[in-house]
């Protein structure tokens, strides 16, 4: 809560100036390189690479209640370019001019309490963060807004020219990338691989609406992702998967909105993110450090990330307990709902693998984890939790399903308050949802659907109506009435309603 006495304290922070010192800095071989040009991987060994700010000690001089208050201050201001992720931009994107932030709406989505029944249900209390509010209906805006922001402002300095944007995707991504690209038409064009027939109906409109050229091609995301990386390595293009460190930077945005949504005290918190390129995750965990390491939030929540079972690489390297030992390996992905994880090489694994270290050693004990569920859990899970008053996507119910197998593993406990991600909006994925009614799931899949989560719509026609209303021809007078009464009444036996004074 913002204290009137700070005011005088912070106002001159309140409009942040650019300042820091941001490179790239490679995870393998710890060479820093220069941000003057769109870096994927390391030209010096080819690893793969975070963003770091080099004065960020310089934020540590601000008193920790003072950040505090300036972030409380800017959630109160007009200025489009603070009121999204760039509320946190000394975090984000501290060399970046305000002028130059592209804002479309992003950051700041609601984290909704779940209903008492359906807390009651699943053992332990909760919130879901309802990602899918961002302006592509998903958690990709965040990331994205950064990435383009960073590449406004090499185009308004004259830096780079005309720029194309390119991406793999599994749906939310290229619709994202689409998206923020055509804000910053004609600088900015841009084109989408997708894997053919592996992304839903909803998603493929995306980018094709937003102008993008999109390119299907056989395989799954791991092929379209090397697909890319060809094409970045060899042609003039931005990279917007999350191989771009920016698209990091701005995910932070995420733990950010968290610490403050809960008044800085993230002591109890758990907080779980689906894994596919972990990005997410490895967003999560960098935004929770810098916040602990400058003194805003006095310690570090558990992180807990959850896979598939037909997508867990992640969670099989984290199996081994004996962190010398452990070998990271790709796995081969089978279907799976939770499309926007269904990626078996992920890109950020050495950030992940990086980032975790160094969490659970500031955590003093161990408090990142993995756990696996099933494609049947799934599903289950984000029909009960839609059922209970949510809108969560696929990714959501691995999210509950993963809080049902920590909370079963012991790793959270009804003394933890559980924070789930909903990455993206529900109708993205409402095709799942008519496959699981109608039990049209391919057996590679592994969905049963269960019989008290299946619905469908009754058509009402009374068989003693002898004429019904129809588009262009209306009833009127007796007929009129008599489809009223006579319709009212069939629904009103459906439901077993008794009538008023009886």
């Amino acid at each position: 809560m913002l204290s009137n006495a700070l005011l005088p304290e912070i106002a001159d922070l309140a409009i942040p100036k650019p300042g820091g010192e941001m490179a790239y800095r490679c995870l393998t071989c710890q060479a820093f390189h220069p941000i003057t040009e769109l870096l994927y991987t390391c030209p010096e060994c080819n690893g793969v690479l975070l963003l770091e700010d080099r004065q960020f000690d310089r934020l540590k001089k601000t008193p920790p209640e003072h950040w505090q208050a300036i972030f409380s201050l800017r959630k109160t201001l007009t200025r489009p370019a603070l009121r999204g992720i760039y509320t946190y931009h000394e975090f984000i994107g501290p060399v970046i001019p305000l002028e130059a932030v592209v804002y479309l709406g992003e950051g700041h989505t609601p984290i909704v309490e779940a209903s008492p029944a359906l807390q009651k249900e699943s053992g332990m209390r909760f919130f879901y963060k309802n990602d899918g509010q961002n302006p592509s209906a998903s958690f990709k805006d965040r990331g994205m807004a950064s990435a383009m922001s960073y590449i406004n402002h090499l185009l308004r300095e004259g830096i780079i020219d005309e720029v194309l944007a390119v991406c793999a995707s599994t749906g939310d991504t290229s619709a994202s990338a689409a998206l923020y690209a055509s804000y910053l038409y004609p600088l900015v064009k841009c084109a989408v691989l997708l894997p053919q027939g592996k992304v839903t109906p909803q998603q493929l409109g995306q980018p094709l609406g937003a102008g993008a050229q999109v390119f299907e091609i056989p395989g799954v995301f791991d092929d379209c992702m090397k697909v890319v990386e060809a094409l970045a390595a060899q042609y003039n293009v931005a990279l917007l998967n999350s191989k771009n460190a920016w698209r990091i930077l701005g995910q932070e945005s995420y733990s950010y909105e968290i610490a403050q949504d809960f008044d800085w005290d993230v002591a109890n918190l758990a907080v779980f993110v689906p894994i596919g390129n972990a990005g997410n995750i490895t967003a999560v965990m960098s935004g929770f450090i810098k916040f602990f390491e400058t003194g805003i939030i006095r310690s570090l929540p558990k992180i807990i990330g959850v896979q598939s079972h037909h997508a867990d690489p992640v969670y099989r390297y984290y199996l081994e307990p004996d962190e010398n030992r452990r070998h990271f390996e790709p796995v081969t992905v089978s279907p799976s709902v939770a499309q926007a994880a269904m990626i078996g090489n992920p890109v950020s694994m050495p950030r992940v693998i990086h980032l975790a270290g160094r969490y659970n050693e500031m955590a003093g004990k161990k408090s990142v984890f993995v756990v696996q569920v099933t494609e049947q859990q799934i599903m289950d899970s984000m029909l009960c939790v839609n059922r209970r008053g949510h809108i969560a996507c696929t990714q959501g119910g691995e999210c509950h399903a993963g809080m049902l197998a920590a909370l079963k593993q012991g790793i959270v406990t009804d003394a933890d308050v559980a924070v789930l991600d909903a990455t993206a909006h529900a109708l993205k994925f409402s095709g799942f949802q008519e496959m699981y009614y109608t039990d049209s799931f391919d057996a590679d899949y592994g969905v049963v659907p269960k019989k008290e989560l299946v619905n469908f719509p009754r058509l009402v026609r009374p068989g003693d109506l002898e004429k019904v209303p129809a588009p262009g021809r209306p009833l009127s007078g007796k007929e009129f009435t008599d489809f009223v009464e006579k319709t009212g009444r069939d629904i009103a036996k459906a439901l077993s309603l008794s009538k008023k004074g009886l």
